[in-house]
């Protein structure tokens, strides 16, 4: 018997409850197998409505493990796509046959918590089209949106940004610097009935949160003319939600999760109405969770603002953690 199969029947085991709730809350996006901590580094099995989505980061999938995955999930009746990501950047590295490529590449709608979704197992990028560990942060927004606004900044295909239109947010904005991601968010969008449809802005973060936060982005630094960029009045958000990437560099500015989230969070709290909330992600492992929150609160009283009280949002049972300490930090702060 394969090593691998005890694993997966395992991580079936510990999801039965889970997977049954988000069945009945109209969800069928979820991890079937976290194997960083399920028992085989490197190896993630997702599924996508029906696309069972594998793939590796560290070590490719030998041919037994492969065909492993591929009888013990058969019964799903999924179609199964390998992406192999465990060469240079995690960028796929795995030709598939031409009709394999072609249902890989096949336009699909996913469902999460009642919201639909865009979704192809291969595309132009890397990431697939929804973050499922941030499940989990979607669901809060949607508890809390109702009558509100909201920023998503680095909103990528703008999943928190739909899923708070669905709930009834009065206005919705999402800000990422790729326009192809926006496209994808404006076409989710269009999946849904809203009440309100999200605005999708394609700037680069610091120059729009500069603006929006009312501290302004000049047009020449330091002697140097800035990049173009969209001009975006000032404004303050009922709700904020903060996700960005570990590491980006552009002439506006540093994104770095380990070193300055700082520079990221003041303005993204100064563009947080009094009385409102932002929710702070950060997706390095090895920054501490009470080391980040302390930084976080000092940072706040550095702009004369005070966190009023704190939650902690964890990403849900199909992405367990060592000692429940999960790799995605996700932390809900009441301004």
């Amino acid at each position: 018997m394969s090593t691998l199969l005890p694993l997966l029947q395992a991580a079936d085991a510990q999801r039965t409850a889970l997977l049954a709730q988000l069945h009945d809350e109209n969800t069928n996006a979820y991890r079937l197998f976290h194997g960083s901590v399920e028992g085989r580094d490197g190896l993630t099995i997702d599924r996508y409505g029906d696309v069972l989505l594998i793939q590796t980061f560290h070590t490719p999938l030998s041919d037994e493990e492969h065909q492993t995955i591929l009888d013990h999930y058969a019964p799903l009746g999924l179609h199964a796509v390998y992406n192999d990501r465990s060469g240079s950047n995690s960028r796929i590295g795995n030709p598939l046959p031409e009709a394999e490529l072609a249902e890989a590449q096949q336009p699909r709608v996913i469902s999460e918590l009642g919201v639909n979704y865009h979704f192809e197992a291969r595309h132009d990028g890397q990431d697939p089209w929804l973050f499922l560990d941030l499940r989990a942060g979607r669901r809060r927004v949607m508890q809390l949106a109702e009558g509100k606004s909201v920023l998503n900044l680095f909103a990528y295909t703008g999943g928190v940004g739909v899923a708070a239109a669905k709930a009834g947010a009065s206005f919705v904005m999402n800000v990422d610097f790729a326009e192809s991601s926006l496209r994808v968010a404006r076409g989710n969008a269009k999946l849904n009935t809203l009440a309100t449809r999200p605005r999708c802005v394609q700037s680069d973060f610091f120059p729009a949160i500069r603006q929006l936060s009312g501290l302004g982005q000049a047009k020449m630094v330091r002697g140097k003319k800035m990049p173009p960029f969209q001009p975006l009045e000032a404004r303050q958000f009922d709700l904020v939600f903060l996700d960005p990437p570990r590491y980006a560099k552009s002439p506006f500015g540093v994104v770095d999760l380990i070193n300055d989230y700082a520079a990221l969070f003041k303005p993204s709290l100064l563009a947080t109405a009094e009385g409102g909330i932002i929710i702070c992600c950060n997706n390095v492992a090895q920054v501490d969770a009470d080391a980040w929150l302390d930084q976080l609160k000092r940072s706040a009283a550095k702009v004369g603002r005070t966190v009023r009280d704190v939650e902690w949002i964890s990403p849900e049972a199909d992405f367990p953690s060592f000692d429940g300490k999960p790799p995605l930090k996700m932390v809900l702060l009441h301004v």
